[in-house]
């Protein structure tokens, strides 16, 4: 395992504030990308140095603190540029990675799916490619990452026709993806059946609420990024309408541009969804700040202005839960206090969305003549069909639908003769 040491560079008074709590992320991203840390550094200054990004005394004392400490990795909880990053190893000497390359190799690390691959691969491309500029036979002994994954040595030594040659191919692999999820997108359009989106900052409980409306049992844990490719399930009211239920993977402050550019065809199904439903972990040091980027993250993909309910999740880690439980009201159904774990809350997220997705949808028996059975192939389009049977000379149907779609059937629906 290799031991690590971490920095942060303030500023501001802002980034100040705000550094311990970004370098305890960041050690919860190198536990999950597998390294261990053995310090933190956060300094502040006024500038960001060109050359060294923190000041060439501190680069000084880095390096006597890597040999005293036997760290064989220097973490920055920020972006480096190329020129940064060699001038930090040569003074360093040893290797130095910043946050987004961290990222990256827990990505490439964590993607199961060939999408999710493509995916990964497309972004760490990205980020080394501008590495490759002037470096000549200094590409060797450059790694990925942590343990230099993904494209790795190998990677870096081809030249730089290949490397494109090769974010060429991805793309285009990636744009078939996208056809075919844009043609399922399509398909499901066409009927009345709509889609509620997951999202939510990293390890805030997307998974496991995941699980628990769907009655699936998907993969959680609590390090960041769990889970990456995105799943898609049916989720059942007691009335019997239903919903389709995206997850995707959890956003993060400072994500990286290469991911949110290479995840676009994965980050579609959020923007398609007709209500997202923005997971908040309550137990967070500063929640209102993983809410700030995940909404940042919204409006870069273009889905900020899709309907959005916002549930504050693991209230069973609070000593109040039973009061916030209180301030779920039907009448205020954008703001709501679950637990994900044990369940509590689940029932008014639930009613929440029913009333969001089928506020005018109401159940309607119709009786079909046979001779009129073209008729029957417009149902789906337009309702949910739930259950349907002959009957002599008709076509009986038990739908739900909005008042206005069903107006041109009114002659057909069943009078006094509710009950099947």
């Amino acid at each position: 395992m290799e031991r690590s040491i971490l920095i942060n560079l303030a500023t501001t008074k802002k980034e100040k504030l705000e550094g311990e709590e970004s370098l305890q992320e960041l050690e919860g991203l190198t536990a999950t990308a597998g390294a261990q840390v053995v310090h933190k550094i956060l300094q502040s200054r006024s500038e960001i140095s060109p050359k060294y990004f923190i000041g060439e005394g501190k680069v000084e004392e880095l390096a006597q603190m890597r040999g005293d400490l036997e760290a064989d990795l220097i973490i920055f909880d920020h972006n480096l540029t190329p020129i940064q990053q060699r001038s930090l190893e040569e003074k360093i000497g040893t290797k130095v990675i910043d946050r987004t390359q961290l990222i990256l190799d827990i990505f490439a690390q964590r993607a199961r799916s060939k999408e999710g691959k493509l995916q990964v691969e497309l972004a760490q491309l990205n980020y080394l490619l501008p590495r490759l500029v002037g470096k000549g036979q200094a590409l060797s002994r450059l790694g990925a990452g942590i343990g230099t994954r993904g494209p790795g040595e190998k990677k870096l030594e081809e030249d730089r026709r290949r490397i494109l040659d090769r974010i060429s191919k991805i793309k285009k692999e990636i744009e078939n993806v996208q056809k075919r999820r844009t043609h399922q997108r399509k398909s499901r359009k066409k009927s009345p059946i709509p889609t509620v989106s997951l999202v939510g900052y990293t390890n805030s409980g997307k998974s496991t609420l995941f699980n628990c409306l769907s009655h699936e049992k998907m993969y959680t844990s609590s390090q960041l990024f769990a889970t990456l490719d995105p799943v898609l399930r049916r989720v059942s009211f007691v009335d019997g309408l239903y919903f389709f239920l995206s997850d995707t993977v959890g956003f993060i402050k400072k994500l990286p541009i290469e991911l949110i550019t290479s995840f676009k065809a994965t980050l579609l199904e959020v923007k398609e969804a007709d209500c997202i439903c923005h997971i908040i972990d309550i137990t967070s040091p500063n929640p209102e700040s993983r809410i700030e980027a995940v909404d940042n993250v919204l409006a870069e993909i273009g889905a900020s202005r899709i309907p959005l309910i916002r549930v504050r999740n693991k209230i069973d880690l609070m000593p109040n839960s039973k009061e916030l439980l209180k301030k779920n009201s039907p009448f205020d159904s954008r703001d709501l206090y679950v637990s994900a774990k044990t369940g509590e809350g689940i029932d008014s997220l639930k009613d929440a969305l029913r009333v969001m997705l089928f506020e005018d949808f109401h159940l309607y028996y119709l009786r079909i003549p046979k001779s009129k059975k073209e008729l029957i192939h417009s149902f789906p389009k337009w309702s949910v069909v739930l259950k349907r049977r002959e009957n002599g000379d008709y076509f009986e149907l038990k739908i739900m639908a909005d008042s206005q779609s069903v107006l041109n059937f009114l002659p057909y629906v069943k009078r006094g003769e509710d009950k099947w």
